[in-house]
C-alpha cells in the first residue's frame, strides 16, 4: 500500500548525517549534487536516471541517484539505487537513513522501522537521534491506521495577560448618537492585565472502514481561571465527528463541527456547523490544501447577534533539506447577520497566515507565526453612526521542548493589536505562557 505523508509531520534525517559531501571530480555526479542542494531533486533525478545502465553499482552515483528518486518520488527506483549501496556498504549509515525514508514513503513500515533502528544503532548524533525519533512516531502513526486508535491529552498552562479582557486603553470615548457627549470607559470595557491558569484536554479516534477510508472524530475541553478578573474567567468544549479519504497524493476530509464558548460560567456563544478539506502532496516536501468552513453562531439571549459564518481559504508548505517547515495561506469569508435590522452585527472578511518551524537543539523546536485580518461590517453601528473596520494582526513565537514522545514544554509569546475605528474595540494585547502536555 503506498502512503503519502505530510510534508509538516517529515523531517530529513540526511541533512544532518551531512548532504554536502563532495562527489569527487565527475561532472554528472557534481552537477546533480548541486541540484540536490538547491532543492531540484526532480532535475538531478532526470540527469542520472538515464546513465542507470552504464553506471550502477558505482557506489557515489548510486547514492546520489537514491536521492533524487526519493526526491522526485520515485520511491521504489531510490529503494533499488541504495540496496546497491548498502550491498558494497552496509554500515553506510547514509544509505540507510535514506532508504528508510523511502520504505516509510511506500507504507513499508516494518522495513522502515527497522533501518531506521539500525542508523540508530551507529552512535549517531544527538541531534539526529532526535530526529529518527520522530521519524519512528511517524512510523507508528502509520501503523496505527490500519486499526483503530485513540488518543489523549492533558494540558496546564501557566502566563500572563495584559488585557484579558480584549479592552480599550482608552479613558474615554464620543458617542455620537448623544450628540458627541464623551462618556467613561467602564471597568469591563477597559483592559485589565491579571495572570491566569489555564486546564485543557481532549480525546480523539479514528477507525478505518476500507482502504484509505477512516472515520474521526473527538471532543475536548479549555478552562481558564483569571487569577483576579474572574468575570472573565472562559472556557470552551468542542466535538467533531467525520470521515477522511486518502487517495493517491490527494487526501479528503469532511467533519462536522460543533462547540460551546461559556463566559464567567454562562454560556456565551454556540456553534454548529462542518469543514471541508482537500489536500495534495506534491512530493516529499510541497503541500497544498485547500478548505471550507460554515458556522451557525448563536448567543444565548442575544438573538440579534446570531449570524452564519462561512469561510474558504488554502495554504501551502515547505519543507527545506535542513528540516525547516514554513508554510502560508489566504481567506475570504463572511458573517451573514440573521436579523436584517442588525446589518452591523455582520461582516466581510479577508486575511493572510504565515508561519513556520525549525530545530534548535536536540527535542527543541522553534515556532512563529503571524496572521492579518481586516474586517469591514455590514451596517452602520446605531450608537457610533458609522461603519465598523477594524484589522487585526497576531503574531506568535516560542518552542517546544520534549523531553520524551509523551511529554512537551511549550513556552511562548503572542502578541494581538486590532487597529479600529469603533473606540471599544480598538485595543491591543501580549500574553507570555507555559504549558506542559501530556499525550497518552
Amino acid at each position: 500500500m503506498k502512503v503519502k505523508k505530510s510534508v509538516l509531520n517529515v523531517c530529513v534525517v540526511l541533512s544532518l548525517l551531512g548532504c554536502g559531501a563532495a562527489w569527487g571530480a565527475d561532472a554528472t555526479l557534481g552537477q546533480a549534487g548541486r541540484l540536490l542542494e538547491s532543492g531540484k531533486g526532480s532535475e538531478a533525478y532526470v540527469l542520472l536516471e538515464s546513465l542507470e545502465p552504464e553506471r550502477a553499482g558505482e557506489i557515489e552515483y548510486d547514492l546520489l541517484l537514491g536521492l533524487a528518486a526519493l526526491e522526485a518520488g520515485q520511491n521504489t527506483r531510490a529503494v533499488f539505487a541504495l540496496e546497491r549501496v548498502l550491498a558494497q556498504e552496509p554500515n553506510n549509515a547514509r544509505a540507510r537513513a535514506e532508504i528508510a525514508r523511502a520504505y516509510l514513503a511506500l507504507g513499508e513500515t516494518k522495513n522502515a522501522r527497522r533501518e531506521f533502528e539500525n542508523v540508530r544503532s551507529m552512535g549517531v548524533p544527538a541531534e539526529v537521534g532526535s530526529t529518527i525519533e520522530r521519524f519512528l512516531a511517524a512510523v507508528e502513526r502509520l501503523e496505527d491506521e490500519a486499526r483503530t486508535q485513540v488518543r489523549g491529552y492533558l494540558e496546564l498552562g501557566l502566563g500572563i495577560d495584559s488585557n484579558v479582557n480584549s479592552g480599550t486603553s482608552r479613558g474615554e470615548y464620543a458617542i455620537p448618537f448623544f450628540g458627541g457627549w464623551m462618556f467613561p470607559v467602564g471597568s469591563g470595557a477597559k483592559e485589565n492585565g491579571d495572570t491566569f491558569t489555564n486546564v485543557a484536554g481532549g480525546i480523539n479516534f479514528r477507525t478505518p472502514l476500507q482502504a484509505g477510508l477512516a472515520v474521526t472524530g473527538g471532543a475536548a475541553f479549555s478552562q481558564r481561571l483569571n487569577s483576579n478578573d474572574t468575570d472573565f474567567d472562559n472556557g470552551s468544549w468542542d466535538a467533531n465527528l467525520g470521515l477522511t479519504k486518502a487517495a493517491d497524493k490527494n487526501q479528503y476530509s469532511l467533519a462536522l463541527q460543533a462547540s460551546t464558548f461559556r463566559l464567567n460560567g454562562e454560556r456565551y456563544r454556540d456553534a454548529m456547523g462542518f469543514t471541508g478539506q482537500w489536500q495534495h502532496n506534491y512530493d516529499s516536501r510541497n503541500q497544498a490544501s485547500l478548505y471550507l468552513q460554515y458556522a451557525s453562531l448563536t448567543y444565548p439571549g442575544q438573538a440579534i447577534r446570531n449570524t452564519d459564518r462561512f469561510v474558504v481559504g488554502g495554504a501551502y508548505a515547505h519543507a527545506f533539506r535542513e528540516g525547516q517547515v514554513i508554510y502560508g495561506g489566504a481567506y475570504v469569508g463572511t458573517e451573514m447577520e440573521k436579523n436584517e435590522l442588525a446589518t452591523f452585527m455582520g461582516h466581510d472578511l479577508v486575511g493572510v497566515r504565515i508561519g513556520g518551524q525549525m530545530d534548535l537543539a536536540p527535542r527543541w523546536v522553534g515556532f512563529a507565526n503571524a496572521n492579518l485580518e481586516q474586517r469591514r461590517y455590514h451596517g452602520s453601528d446605531p450608537f457610533f453612526l458609522s461603519i465598523r473596520q477594524d484589522l487585526q494582526a497576531n503574531i506568535n513565537v516560542g518552542a517546544n521542548f520534549s523531553p520524551s514522545r509523551e511529554w512537551h514544554i511549550t513556552p511562548q509569546f503572542s502578541y494581538t493589536r486590532n487597529d479600529s475605528n469603533l473606540t471599544l474595540n480598538d485595543y491591543h494585547r501580549q500574553v507570555v505562557s507555559v504549558t506542559v502536555r501530556r499525550d497518552f
